[in-house]
């Protein structure tokens, strides 16, 4: 669909509702949604803050970090405010509602903090030191959600909150799945036994878009969080928005409408709040939630992990080089790449088709499984084809087998690949368990016998701290080199997440990067050379590459004078 040429809020969103609902349903809904709008606007009023090179957000859970007698989420903040201070000046916190399956992702109450991590005045205090990222779970609820109660008793409005798939509904041989469980689950309800779509489990019902009574409660939530103190949305899964017979249920118009329209809604009654979209899949689909500037804000970079895990196990940044090298050709201006190595999820594989042949993607997953990692599956053409890598990323570069993964060469290995991610365009965001060097928790999943766990640790405050303080430890090592990179980071203009970027050819064995701030002629420009093959005592790029020739250069990590010889720029490498 197209819009008029730059039109306001307002009219992009009486027409984006047309377009999903027709005149009629879709003149309903915007009576209905205009002067919920117009009272939140008068009652909260933003202050913009944009985006710049000081932004790095933590990935976290409520509970990940524990203290005997604490409400967690005061925990993580006190963790935060004496550990990471500035260095860290965003928190994704992970969902933190209660929920009855999925870590959070099957939420059961969408307004309210589950009682055991605290209250929304924590929430609120984490709001009121960091930008704030809050998971808007949009695809589905919880089969114990109260709206399912409504369903099942035949109650309205909520006989038509789901979507039963009844027979002659259609075609569905196409859907696309990104797990093995049913599509379809059958309730016990007042008229009978129905089949609800379930694109993630059973526990999880998809709400159904094509009512915009549902779409209005998600804004209502939505715009609850801003009231709250969320900056950032995170739409999670929401690539699987509409459905209609006969496709593959993924990325349709109607999802990217939805998408323009949240946005052009934040654009009217919140400037300055971010949306994000969560998209596992092929890179060329990922990408497409920028729209035309015009949907997301930010998209998660999924493509990022797997390929500079492919650069240090196989000791060549060719692949890496060649597609960093178009990144920044289908993001639209003022829009970026949300930057990431590791999350509270798997490892996605999807995001590097076409990327990565099928044997080069073969040899990462049997890899992961070297180093003690799971694999889990997703329904495919062919039956059940690999999903994700269940693996902490610390596991997943470094072989636990090895006796000397856990010493310096490990930590800086890890340092190395996450320096890539932090140099590249885009905003970074780093997982707790990268932050402090976790590897992976077999425990956890003996537990809880969910691969995903493997990840997913939950911490003592005391242990943790007497590691960090520690000099020696690898989680010291790995925390302390982290702030490093990162304050590094917060110093530069060239690191601004809009600013211009190009990759160098190089070595093969060495990946660099030239960025400079946005602010055109003039403007700070900085060198990145990050060696992948773990061979190299020197890195050297061709001064004729680089805007200033052979004029001097500086380690921004050390502040020492780089040599310049035989029209090389040589840079040492540490250890």
């Amino acid at each position: 669909m197209s819009l008029s040429s730059s039109p306001s809020p307002e009219r992009r969103i009486r027409e984006l509702l047309m377009f999903l609902y027709g005149p009629r349903a879709g003149r309903w809904a915007w009576e209905a949604l205009a002067p919920r709008l117009e009272a939140f606007q008068q009652r909260v009023r933003l202050k913009e803050r944009p985006l710049s090179e000081k932004d790095a957000f933590l990935i976290a859970y409520g509970d990940q970090l524990r203290a005997p007698g604490e409400p967690p989420l005061q925990t993580l903040k006190r963790f935060l405010d004496r550990w990471v201070e500035s260095a860290l000046n965003g928190v994704h916190l992970l969902p933190f509602f209660p929920y009855s399956s999925d870590d959070g992702f099957a939420v059961m109450d969408y307004k309210s903090v589950r009682p055991e991590l605290g209250s929304w005045r924590d929430v609120e205090a984490l709001a009121q030191t960091r930008r704030l990222m809050v998971d808007v779970v949009l695809n589905h609820i919880s089969s114990r959600h109260p709206w399912v109660e409504g369903f099942r008793r035949g109650e309205e409005p909520y006989c038509e909150y789901f979507i039963v798939v009844e027979p002659g509904w259609g075609d569905l041989s196409r859907v696309v799945r990104p797990r093995t469980t049913p599509l379809l689950t059958p309730l016990e309800t007042s008229r009978g036994v129905q089949r609800v779509w379930t694109t993630f489990s059973p526990d999880q019902i998809d709400l159904n878009y094509k009512n915009p009574r549902v779409l209005l409660e998600m804004l209502d939530v939505m715009l609850f969080y801003v009231e709250k103190g969320a900056r950032v949305l995170r739409l999670d899964a929401v690539a699987y928005l509409w459905k209609e017979p006969g496709t593959p249920c993924v990325h349709l118009p109607q999802t990217h409408a939805l998408v323009k329209l949240f946005r052009a809604v934040l654009d009217w009654v919140a400037p300055g709040v971010l949306l994000v979209t969560e998209t596992n899949v092929p890179h060329r689909e990922n990408v497409s939630y920028f729209g035309e500037g015009d949907e997301a804000h930010l998209v998660y970079n999924f493509a990022l992990p797997l390929l500079v895990l492919h650069a240090f196990h196989t000791g060549s940044a060719r692949k890496l080089t060649e597609w960093a090298n178009t990144l920044l050709r289908s993001i639209p201006e003022g829009c970026a790449f949300l930057n990431f190595l590791a999350s509270h999820d798997g490892i996605g594989l999807l995001p590097v088709r076409g990327l990565l042949s099928d044997r080069e993607i073969e040899a990462l997953v049997r890899r992961a499984q070297e180093h003690g990692g799971l694999v889990s599956y997703r329904s495919g053409p062919q039956g059940g084809e690999p999903y994700e890598l269940n693996i902490t990323f610390y596991d997943a570069l470094n072989d636990p087998r090895d006796p000397d993964s856990d010493d310096g060469r490990g930590v800086r290995r890890f340092l190395a690949a996450h320096a890539i991610m932090l140099a590249l365009a885009g905003v970074p965001a780093l997982y707790f368990h990268s932050l402090v060097g976790s590897r992976s928790c077999h425990r956890c999943v003996e537990e809880t016998g969910r691969p995903r766990a493997i990840n997913r640790e939950k911490l003592p405050l005391r242990a943790l701290e007497a590691e960090l303080r520690d000099e020696e430890s690898r989680r010291a090592r790995v925390f302390q080199g982290f702030l490093r990179l990162l304050n590094a980071r917060r110093a530069h203009p060239a690191f601004h997440p809009l600013g211009k970027q190009r990759v160098l050819n190089g070595a093969e064995g060495a990946f660099a990067l030239l960025r400079e701030a946005p602010n055109g002629d003039g403007a700070e420009k900085l060198l990145v050379l990050v060696d992948v093959s773990g061979r190299s005592r020197t890195l050297s790029v061709e001064c004729a590459q680089l805007p200033l020739g052979a004029r001097r250069w500086q380690d921004v990590l050390n502040g020492e004078t780089l040599p310049t010889q035989n029209g090389r720029l040589i840079v040492p490498l540490e250890g």
